[in-house]
């Protein structure tokens, strides 16, 4: 198979809390080796079940407030009364090396990058079947209280109203079919001309054959 090199890609993948992006990205992830997560920091509470570092990493405000004066973060955002932001050096390392990287943020993030960093973006924005659907999925987590869910639920509205921004949007229907979806979507961005920074290298070695 011909490898030729190419600059890693950030794919974004957005909804409103209980639409299941997380779902879709873990599911993603698992069944790309070229893949890897970007990590957030965040400064809210570690649930039960997470990992440090794996699933964020939890720091104090700070902390957090010394990264963004150091400019160590591609985009942060205050959330439901915690800070959350995507650590600049691990992001950049991967994409020189030609490594993909998928990241669950909100349209706040999203925007920031795409104004720091448009031309390796590429935004999903992941949208419920029905709004029953999305009470009921964040009901089954059984991680926020009744007040927290209204909340999210009342803030939903104003989350889908940025799927206009992203480069693409699903509906997650059927998690097998989301999934397939967002690896089409990777498969045709690797693709593009602008990404394969090994192409002009190779089209003249074979045109220097004819």
């Amino acid at each position: 198979m011909t490898n030729i090199p190419r600059r890693g890609l950030m794919l974004v993948l957005s909804s409103p809390s209980g639409a299941g992006k997380t779902s879709i990205t873990r599911a993603v992830l698992a069944q790309d080796p070229n893949l890897t997560i970007s990590v957030s920091v965040t400064t809210r509470a570690q649930r039960p079940g997470e990992i440090d570092g794996t699933h964020y990493h939890f720091i104090d405000q700070a902390t957090f407030d010394a990264m963004v004066r150091d400019d160590a973060l591609l985009e942060y955002a205050r959330v439901f009364g915690n800070s959350y932001g995507t650590p600049r050096a691990p992001v950049e390392a991967a994409l020189a090396a030609g490594r993909d990287v998928i990241f669950d943020i909100d349209w706040q993030g999203t925007q920031q990058l795409h104004q720091r960093v448009r031309d390796d973006l590429v935004g999903v924005f992941v949208l419920p079947p029905t709004v029953d659907d999305l009470e009921k999925r964040l009901r089954v987590r059984a991680q926020d209280s009744d007040a927290v869910i209204a909340s999210r639920m009342a803030k939903a509205s104003d989350e889908m109203s940025h799927w206009p921004e992203y480069d693409y949007a699903i509906v997650n229907d059927d998690l097998a079919t989301s999934i397939a979806q967002i690896q089409a979507i990777l498969t045709a961005e690797r693709l593009r001309r602008s990404r394969q920074t090994g192409l002009p290298a190779f089209v003249r070695a074979l045109q220097a054959k004819l």
